[in-house]
């Protein structure tokens, strides 16, 4: 039993086969059936001529329609017309599955497909973006591996709110509140101190009412901390693990890029160091651009385009102000209106993919500044602690994994880089 994608050979013309998987196309002609295979590696064209093979087989073959779930054993034969330029001339054709009417046609509303996620998943579009999804995930666990990165397992369920605290999944946790994590920071910064260096890839939970391309309420979060890290090293960090997460899925998944219209020789060119430009220069960037921005504003998705779409390589913005970004971030000395934080953002206007920054040590500062947003200064002692006993500099950050994905594959919209998306409006599947 070979795969498509081994079928797909000159080395296998004229020999005999057997391949197994769904059909992708049919239609008959008379005496002679054309039938597009697919299996995960790949399509490949199967013609099936009455009285080339059992009488049943080729009334299996009229059958069996769209999704059905087939056996062929055949020939492989070249021919240019075919897709691939192979194709397998049957002599056995199996049916294991036939397939009602598939409810997906070609041209369908974006709200069907969603209904229907559990079908349109089988697509060759999905298809490839799950298959770049993994190898982004595989390039970046073994950066981590070879950097001596211990992976860790952080809980989902969680009694804090790193973040913003009115954007909390609430659940109820026996018999009291607790909340569905939005970061895993917290716990993987406790780790540090025995661990040196750590990193987690978990889901996380936003619930911001945003309906925009880029917003999801479930996401895949892969975080990092580390210890004896200041803030420039920790940008250092981000822009070799996201090349190396590139150039990875650039070596495996070139045919799946190419499908989904990403120039590879594009995503080739990435190598570090990325820009760093300050918070202030990108503003004074969008006031040129006729944007109505200044200190203290913040960046949406609008400016973040218009920062990044005529750049091929990403960029970081550094030190935000203070009243931008979470309580826990390491004032910057040289300009205390800000935090010793970075942005980065992925060109050709996706937008920020990671957030990170030095940590604060300062336990007194992060009471003052919990103490401002109104928080429960009890909810977050055991993370206080953390600073009383041996406390160093330290840094991380989180790394949006389908920001990441929907930046790769050249996707429209950040609900094509999941499998089941789920969004403000939507649940269900």
């Amino acid at each position: 039993m070979l795969s498509i994608k081994q079928a797909l050979s000159k080395d296998q013309v004229g020999k005999k086969i057997q391949v197994r998987g769904w059909i992708y196309r049919t239609r008959s002609s008379g005496g002679i059936v054309f039938a597009v295979l697919r299996d995960v590696t790949g399509i490949i064209q199967v013609t099936v001529k009455k009285g080339a093979v059992p009488d049943a087989d080729f009334d299996n073959a009229q059958k069996a329609g769209i999704e059905s779930s087939v056996m062929i054993e055949g020939e492989v034969a070249e021919d240019k017309r075919a897709p691939g330029g192979f194709e397998i001339r049957a002599s056995g054709f199996k049916v294991f599955g036939y397939s009602e009417a598939f409810p997906i046609t070609e041209y369908q509303s974006t709200e069907l497909l969603l209904d229907l996620r559990h079908l349109w998943i089988r697509s060759r579009e999905q298809t490839a973006v799950a298959k770049v999804k993994a190898s982004l995930i595989r390039g970046a666990r073994e950066w981590f591996h070879e950097n001596d990165y211990i992976e860790v397992t952080p809980p989902i369920i969680t009694g804090v709110a790193p973040e913003d605290s009115t954007t909390l999944f609430q659940v109820k946790y026996f018999d009291r509140i607790a909340y569905l994590s939005q970061t895993a920071q917290f716990y993987l910064e406790s780790l540090i101190f025995s661990l040196d260096k750590v990193y987690s890839l978990t889901p996380s939970f936003r619930a911001e009412k945003s309906r925009t391309p880029r917003h999801l309420a479930e996401y895949w979060h892969l975080e990092m901390e580390a210890a004896w890290l200041e803030n420039e090293d920790n940008m250092k960090v981000q822009e070799q693990l996201v090349t190396a997460m590139v150039h990875n899925a650039v070596r495996e998944c070139h045919e799946e890029l190419s499908s989904l219209k990403r120039d590879s020789a594009t995503l080739k060119k990435i190598e570090p160091p990325f820009e760093r430009m300050k918070y202030q220069e990108a503003m004074e960037t969008l006031q040129k651009k006729g944007f109505d921005v200044s200190w203290g504003s913040d960046l949406g998705a609008l400016e973040e385009r218009a920062l990044t779409q005529d750049r091929a390589i990403p960029m970081f913005v550094v030190n935000y102000p203070k009243e931008l970004k979470p309580f826990y971030m390491r004032e910057n000395s040289e300009d205390t209106r800000t935090y010793k934080n970075s942005d980065m953002l992925a060109p050709e206007g996706y937008g920020e993919i990671i957030g990170g920054s030095e940590r604060e040590t300062d336990n007194d500062l992060m009471l003052e500044r919990l103490k401002e947003k109104g928080e429960s200064i009890e909810n977050y002692k055991w993370y206080l602690d953390l600073r009383k006993y041996g406390s160093v500099p330290h840094s991380g950050f989180g790394l949006g994994l389908e920001r990441i994905v929907t930046w790769v594959c050249k996707l429209d919209h950040i609900r094509d880089s999941t499998p089941y998306p789920r969004t403000v409006a939507r649940v269900y599947p």
